[in-house]
């Protein structure tokens, strides 16, 4: 299975230069605890860092900083843990492990961003080949059963 089969692909983004205020304020209007900070050479979004809700309250609201006194680029996650759309999952999930992150960026052949997988997808996913392999293993139960009969 491929990231790029299970990624979510609206992902909302932002630009380094956005104050802190504005980003929250992206957030709130879309429902979202993250955001993939993007810069736009060639018409991609390509990304370069990572702001979650967590990052605004930790390094800005719980010191004092004004909102909009810092920017995204101030706070943001540099060292960016990405995917690409045809890595498999499993590979995805041993980046997740290795990076200490539930959320990696999918991007395309051009670099640019196609999606976000996070853990919750991948759950979604196992779980649903797990129901089906349960399913598979109840009808042999009861096809065996029937045959014996």
């Amino acid at each position: 299975m491929r990231t790029a089969d299970i990624c979510t692909r609206q992902v909302i983004s932002t630009e380094a230069a956005v104050s802190i205020r504005q980003a929250a304020e992206i957030m709130r209007k879309h429902h979202v605890g993250a955001l993939v900070v993007t810069e736009p050479p060639n018409g991609e979004r390509i990304p370069i860092g990572f702001v979650t809700d967590r990052d605004i309250v930790v390094a800005v609201v719980a010191v004092g900083i004004d909102t909009e006194a810092l920017t995204v680029g101030d706070i943001m996650s540099q060292n960016l843990a990405t995917c690409t759309e045809s890595e498999n999952i499993f590979d995805a999930i041993q980046t997740m492990r290795a990076r200490s992150v539930r959320r990696l960026p999918v991007i395309n052949q051009k670099g640019g961003l196609a999606g976000m997988l996070t853990a919750d997808d991948i759950y979604s996913a196992l779980g649903a080949h797990m129901r089906e392999l349960n399913a598979a293993l109840t009808r042999e139960q009861v096809h065996e059963m029937k045959s014996r009969a």
